[in-house]
């Protein structure tokens, strides 16, 4: 069994972010970096996964500049067996899909059973990526994913999905398949001195895109902080009765809440 886990390093969630000068992105410079959050649970989901069934190999793969060797080397310490990292600067101006098709390429011939992905990144949160990817590897996929049955493991794999108003919804799907994982759905690991000794010697491989992945580009215009503003009415004059009146009105003409 091969499970694929796809990583990303983004900013610490509590760094101080300030928008680049040319206001693209965020101001990278010392700002500290740190594994997504649900990319995390995703490891973890993997590794014991691989533990459950006592065999199996698992394979981490992220895309960035020759910082994210950090987030892999991370990875590599916590018991996944080796990394594939697709090389790729300014990584934040590429939009899901060539995300999506720069991996698709690089882990396509590796055949894996599942690939495990985060729901989402903490920085952009498009939670699109893993979703595409399934589609250009055509197989199915499950989103938001809270729970894995790992003594169902064999040509198919039963997992819990969360759904809209406190639903959830228990499905099986064949394999090869790729699941989102939602954060929380375990207790993350802590890397040993073991395992960080033993991360120096595991494989990590290097793979640089094609420019044809990277086609079809999405551009943004403008990062900009959320703009603050407040704005007083007085209603009814005085009159208490009047003023409420006013208030109901807005309310269903303005704001369209009644």
């Amino acid at each position: 069994m091969k499970i694929i886990v796809l990583m990303k390093q983004v900013a610490n969630k509590d760094a101080v972010l300030r928008i680049g000068p040319d206001e693209k992105w965020i101001n990278e410079t010392d700002v500290a970096q740190q594994t997504n959050e649900s990319d995390g649970y995703a490891l973890e989901e993997a590794l014991r996964l691989k533990e459950a069934k006592g065999e199996g190999e698992v394979v981490v793969c992220s895309l960035g500049s020759q910082s994210a060797k950090t987030v892999i080397k991370d990875a590599l310490a916590r018991g996944a067996d080796r990394a594939i990292h697709v090389v790729a600067d300014d990584a934040n101006k590429l939009s899901p899909y060539q995300i999506a098709k720069a991996i698709a390429d690089a882990i396509r011939d590796e055949n894996a059973d599942l690939v495990f992905a985060g729901l989402q990144s903490d920085d952009a949160s498009y939670g699109q990526t893993g979703v595409i990817l399934a589609e250009l590897l055509g197989i199915p996929h499950a989103t938001i994913v809270i729970e894995v049955d790992r003594g169902s493991l064999g040509d198919t794999l039963r997992v819990k999905r969360e759904l809209e108003s406190g639903w959830y919804q228990w499905f099986t799907y064949k394999l090869p398949t790729l699941l989102t994982i939602q954060s929380g759905i375990s207790q993350i690991r802590y890397a040993s001195l073991k395992g960080i000794m033993a991360a120096k010697k595991k494989e990590i491989r290097d793979v640089t895109p094609s420019i044809e992945a990277f086609a079809g580009a999405q551009t943004i215009q403008k990062v900009y902080m959320p703009l603050k503003t407040k704005q007083t009415q007085m209603l009814g004059n005085g009159d208490a009765k009047a003023g409420a009146v006013e208030l109901v009105e807005k309310l269903k003409t303005e704001v369209r809440v009644i």
